[in-house]
C-alpha cells in the first residue's frame, strides 16, 4: 500500500471509529455555538434586505454554516461574513453568477491543461515510460483547489447565494426550472464537499498507477502457440486488454477461413480467463521475448529470439495478484473522501446520485429488464443458427448483425493503415470525416479546428477542452505500420466524444451547464459516430433493410455489457463490506461474482457456467465504477439513433442534443428524444426485429 494512502486510511479508521482526537481533523468540525446563532443572523440578514429573501436567506445560512469548520472563523465571524457577502437583490446576484461562471471555467481549462501536461508521456505512445514519468502523471495540480477556495471564502460565498440541491429536487423540480436556475444548481454543486487536499491528491496517485498498469497490459498475438506448436496470429500484433482482445474475437465472425477464426477465439478467450483469474504467467505480459501456451499454461523463450537483457528468466510464476492490487488501491483511495461526502457516503452513492444522477436502484432495474428479458433466448438462437454451431462463452462479443463485408479484417487494416500511417494523417482528414456524416464544410472545419489528434499508449480516449480558448484532444492508438482498423474504430468513436465536448462547451448557453448529464450521455453520442465507420471509409452505404439487423446488434452488445456492469457494481459493493480485505480475497470474491452473474443470466443461453469472462474489462481496474455508463449508454444510443433515423439529420441531432447540457438524464432525453431515459424503446424495437428476421 502507497504510504500516502496508509496514512489518510489510518486517520479514516480513526474517524469512523468516532476517536475524538481525530475528530478535530474534520474540516467541518463547527465552531462553539455556529448553528445555535443561525436563527438571529438570518432575522438581521432579512431586515437588510426584506422579507422577500426570507427563503434564499435560510438555505444559503444553513448551506454555508454545515461546510464553515473552527479553522474557518467562530460563530462571530461567519456572521460578519454572511451579512458582507450575501446578495440580496438582483442586480447583485446577477454580477455574482457572472463572475462565478467566467472564474470557473477558467480554473477548470487551465487545471485541466497542466494535468494534460503532466500525464503527456504516461498517455502518448512517446517512448518508455520512466519511473519519474509516474511521479508527474500522479501529481493533480488542483489538488488544494477545492481547499484554498474555501479557505478563501470563494466556495463559501456560492453556497451563502445559490441553491445545493438534492437528487431528489432535481428530479422532482427540475422539469419548471428555468436555464438560468439549472445553472445555478450546477454552480453550487462545485462546492458540496469539502474534500481535504490530501485526499484529491491520494485519489489521483491510485488512479495514475492504475492507468499505468492497464496501458502497458499488452499480449504479443504471435507469441501465443496452440498445444500442437501452432502460431495464429500475424507477427508483430500485440494487443491490449481488454479492448484488443475483444476486438480481435469480433474481428473473427464472418472471417474467410472460419476454423482458424474459432481456434483464434477460443485461443483468446483463453487468455482472457487467465487474465482475470490471474493464472496469466507475469512474464508474458507485454514481453515478446517468451511463447506461451495459454492451454498448457507454459513458456519458453521465444522462438529463434535472442535473450534480451533485463527480461527475467522464462516461467509460468503467475502475476502475484497485481490485477486486484491495481484494484484494491482505487478503492481505497476513493474511501477517503466518504468521511467528507455526507450527501453521498461512498463512491457508490456519488456514481449514481452525483455523477449519473439516476439512483442505483433504477440503474439495476434497468440492466436485469435486459439480460433478463425473453428475448434473449430468441436473439441467441438466432445467433446459434447464424453461425452454425452451439454458442461458446466468447460469443457474447458476436459481431455478425451486420450486414455482409466484402473486407476481411486483414484488408480493413491495409485500407485504414495506407489512409491513415500517423495519427497527424487522421488529425489532416478530420474535417472531410465530419462533411461526410453531414456538416457543412464550416461546420467541419470549426469542429475539426478544436481537435488535436494524438497517438495513444494505451487503447485511446477523448480528454475534453474545459474552457472556450482551448481544444479538445483526441488519443488514438496508431502501430508503427500505420493505425488499424481497430485504432481506427476507436478514432471514430472518440471523434463523436470531441465533437460533443467542443459543441457543449463552445455552443452553450451557459458554461455551468457545459457537457452532458452524465457520461452515458456522451457515451451515446460517440456510438453515433462509430456505427458509421466503414461508411467514412466509402466502404458501405446505409440501407434501411439492415435496421432491423443493426438493431440485435445493439441490443446483443447491450445484453453482454449489461452483465459486465452489474459486476461491476457488485463487486465495489463488495469492497465497501469488505474493507480490510487482501488482493486474493479480492480476487476470490470478484470471481465468484462474476461466475454468478453469468450463471443466472448467461448459464441458460450459452450452455455452460462458472465463466469469469465478464471480470475481463479493464474499466474496472481503473476507472472506479465506470462501467454501467455503457449499457446506460447503449439504451440512450438506441433511442437517439431512433431520433436520428426519424429527422435523417445525423449532425444536425448531434448539434441540437449537445447544446441541451447538464441538466437531469430524464429532462435531456425528453427534450432529445421525447421520452425518459430507459430500456422499453430498445426492447420493442427488438422484438420487431426478431418478428421480420425469424
Amino acid at each position: 500500500m502507497k504510504p500516502l494512502i496508509a496514512a489518510l486510511l489510518l486517520t479514516l479508521s480513526c474517524l469512523a471509529g468516532g476517536v475524538s482526537a481525530a475528530a478535530s481533523e474534520l474540516p467541518t468540525a463547527q465552531p462553539a455555538g455556529l448553528q445555535a446563532t443561525l436563527p438571529a443572523l438570518e432575522e438581521t440578514l432579512v431586515e437588510m434586505h426584506g422579507e422577500a429573501q426570507r427563503e434564499r436567506i435560510r438555505r444559503g445560512l444553513r448551506q454555508a454554516a454545515g461546510l464553515w469548520s473552527a479553522e474557518d472563523g467562530d460563530a462571530d465571524a461567519f456572521a460578519e461574513f454572511a451579512r458582507t457577502h450575501f446578495a440580496g437583490d438582483q442586480e447583485s446576484l446577477d454580477a455574482m453568477f457572472e463572475r462565478y461562471q467566467y472564474l470557473l471555467e477558467r480554473f477548470n481549462g487551465h487545471m485541466n491543461k497542466l494535468v494534460q501536461e503532466l500525464r503527456r508521456h504516461t498517455d502518448l505512445d512517446l517512448g518508455p515510460v520512466e519511473p519519474f514519468d509516474m511521479l508527474f502523471a500522479g501529481f493533480d495540480p488542483s489538488a488544494h483547489l477545492a481547499e484554498d477556495m474555501f479557505r478563501s471564502g470563494i466556495a463559501f460565498v456560492a453556497l451563502l447565494n445559490f441553491p445545493l440541491t438534492t437528487l431528489e429536487e432535481r428530479l422532482a423540480e427540475g422539469s419548471e426550472w428555468s436555464r438560468r436556475q439549472w445553472a445555478e444548481a450546477r454552480l453550487a454543486q462545485r462546492f458540496g464537499r469539502r474534500v481535504p487536499a490530501e485526499v484529491n491528491q491520494a485519489i489521483a496517485q491510485a488512479n495514475a498507477q492504475a492507468d499505468q498498469y492497464i496501458a502497458e497490459y499488452n499480449i504479443w498475438m504471435h507469441k501465443l502457440v496452440n498445444e500442437d506448436g501452432e502460431r495464429l496470429f500475424p507477427e508483430g500484433m500485440r494487443l491490449l486488454s481488454h479492448w484488443n482482445l475483444r476486438d480481435e474475437i469480433k474481428a473473427n465472425y464472418g472471417a474467410e477461413d472460419s476454423a482458424e477464426a474459432l481456434a483464434k477465439q477460443r485461443m483468446i478467450q483463453r487468455v482472457m480467463e487467465h487474465i482475470v483469474e490471474q493464472t496469466i504467467p507475469a512474464v508474458v505480459i507485454n514481453n515478446p521475448a517468451v511463447d506461451w501456451n495459454p492451454y498448457a499454461n507454459t513458456v519458453a523463450p521465444a522462438a529463434g529470439g535472442d535473450s534480451v537483457p533485463g527480461v527475467p528468466a522464462p516461467d509460468n510464476a503467475p502475476e502475484p495478484d497485481e490485477r486486484y492490487r491495481v484494484l484494491l488501491e482505487t478503492f481505497l483511495a476513493a474511501r477517503l473522501a466518504d468521511p467528507y461526502s455526507p450527501a453521498a457516503p461512498t463512491l457508490i452513492a456519488r456514481r449514481f446520485d452525483e455523477n449519473r444522477e439516476i439512483p442505483e436502484e433504477r440503474v439495476e432495474a434497468m440492466l436485469k429488464a435486459v439480460v433478463s428479458s425473453p428475448l434473449v433466448p430468441r436473439v441467441a438462437q438466432l445467433i446459434e443458427t447464424r453461425l452454425g454451431r452451439p454458442l461458446e462463452p466468447f460469443d457474447i462479443w458476436y459481431n455478425g448483425f451486420k450486414a455482409p463485408s466484402p473486407y476481411s479484417a486483414a484488408e480493413l487494416d491495409a485500407i485504414v493503415a495506407q489512409r491513415y500511417p500517423t495519427a497527424e494523417a487522421f488529425d489532416d482528414d478530420l474535417s472531410n470525416l465530419l462533411v461526410e456524416l453531414g456538416f457543412s464544410r464550416e461546420r467541419a472545419d470549426y469542429l475539426a479546428a478544436n481537435i488535436v489528434v494524438e497517438p495513444a499508449r494505451g487503447s485511446g480516449h477523448a480528454w475534453g477542452a474545459g474552457m472556450r480558448s482551448q481544444k479538445t484532444h483526441l488519443r488514438t492508438r496508431v502501430e508503427p505500420g500505420g493505425m488499424n482498423y481497430k485504432g481506427y474504430n476507436i478514432a471514430v468513436h472518440e471523434l463523436g466524444h470531441n465533437v460533443e465536448q467542443t459543441l457543449s462547451l463552445n455552443e452553450i448557453d451557459y458554461t455551468l451547464l457545459e457537457g452532458v448529464p452524465n457520461t452515458a450521455f456522451t457515451e451515446a453520442l460517440a456510438f453515433v459516430f462509430q456505427a458509421r465507420d466503414l461508411e467514412l471509409l466509402g466502404l458501405a452505404q446505409p440501407d434501411p433493410a439492415d435496421e432491423a439487423i443493426k438493431t440485435l446488434d445493439d441490443f446483443w452488445g447491450t445484453f453482454e455489457i449489461a452483465g459486465v456492469a452489474l459486476v461491476d457494481m457488485a463487486v465495489w459493493h463488495w469492497m465497501y463490506q469488505h474493507p480490510e480485505a487482501t488482493p486474493a480475497e479480492l480476487k476470490a470474491a470478484t470471481l465468484q461474482i462474476a461466475r454468478d452473474v453469468w450463471n443466472e443470466y448467461y448459464a441458460p443461453v450459452f450452455g455452460m457456467r462458472d465463466v469469469a469472462l465478464l471480470g475481463i474489462y479493464s474499466h474496472m481496474i481503473h476507472s472506479q465504477l465506470y462501467l454501467p455508463d455503457y449499457p446506460i449508454g447503449g439504451l440512450i444510443a438506441h433511442q437517439i439513433e431512433e431520433q436520428v433515423r426519424k429527422t435523417g439529420e445525423v449532425a444536425a441531432e448531434i448539434e441540437r442534443m449537445s447544446r441541451i447540457g447538464d441538466i437531469s438524464p430524464d429532462l435531456w432525453m425528453q427534450q432529445a428524444t421525447g421520452a425518459p431515459v430507459g430500456a422499453e424503446a430498445m426492447l420493442a424495437s427488438t422484438e420487431r426485429a426478431l418478428e421480420e428476421l425469424e
